[in-house]
Formats: C-alpha cells, structure tokens, sequence
C-alpha cells in the first residue's frame, strides 16, 4: 500500500496544526485520500495512518475476540484516542488536545514516517528516544532478522 520514509521537523501553530512537509505527501501519491486517522502509539508518540491503512489495520483488530479479556483489552487501548483528520487547503492537520498531551507534545515535534503510518513526536522524547540507540545496533539488527533454517 504505502512505503513512506524519512524523519521531518515541524513545528504545530497555536491551534495544535501541524503542517505535514510537501515531501512526505508526495509519497502517498496523487490518488491519496485527504483523510487520516491519528491515535496513540506504544511509545508516547502518535501515530498517523491514512485512512486505508487504518481500514486494513482495524480490520486485524476486530478479529480479536470480545470474550478473551487480553484481545478485548488491546482492543479498547488500541481504539481510544483514535481521531479520523482532515488535511485543509494548506496541507495541514488538526491534532486533538488530548492526544497532543498524551504524547508531551507543544510546539517543536518530529514525525518519524515508515512502513505505512507516521509516529509523531515532541521534539523532546524523539531526541531522548533516539540517545537510547542500542551500543550494538548491528547485535540488534541480527537478532531481529535472524532466519531458522527447517
């Protein structure tokens, strides 16, 4: 679907918009829809999916069953907070307040786009977040890709 990349440091006005860099539209393409969903992420960030990546990730979600406490848990912290947003005219978003406290976020944030959504930063847990780079990020990377031969 998407393949988005990069790292951006933008700035949100008074109002809690945040303008997303030309670039990174770009990488949704001529045919992106103009509607995403923003919601917490693991970490505190936000995560910004556009809409049809949404449909595909909640489509994962509402297998989980309702009479299994865990995946009736995950659903409901998975769900709160999630906000459907527009982009306007001025290729801007409208962040919700609760989310933007949630995360730490003001003025200063970076967005961190990969795979097919966007995790928004404050500037200040992006940089703390990234000072807690593993020493052996190559031990990492084997771990994580390791193959088992059958």
């Amino acid at each position: 679907m998407y393949k988005l990349s990069g790292e951006y440091e933008v700035k949100i006005d008074d109002r809690g918009r945040l303008r997303l860099p030309s670039v990174l539209l770009r990488q949704f393409g001529a045919s992106a829809s103009t509607r995403f969903v923003v919601n917490r992420g693991f970490e505190k960030c936000l995560l910004l999916y556009p809409i049809e990546a949404w449909d595909e990730k909640t489509k994962e979600v509402d297998q989980l069953s309702s009479y299994s406490t865990k995946e009736r848990t995950f659903a409901r912290f998975f769900y709160r907070g999630a906000t459907e947003v527009i982009v306007d005219g001025s290729e801007r978003i409208l962040l919700p307040k609760s989310l933007m406290e949630h995360a730490g976020i003001e003025h200063e944030i970076f967005l961190l786009a990969y795979q097919n959504k966007v995790e928004i930063w404050s500037k200040e847990n992006y940089l703390k977040m990234i000072d807690e780079e593993p020493d052996d990020f190559a031990a990492l990377a084997e771990e994580v890709f390791r193959r088992k031969d059958v």
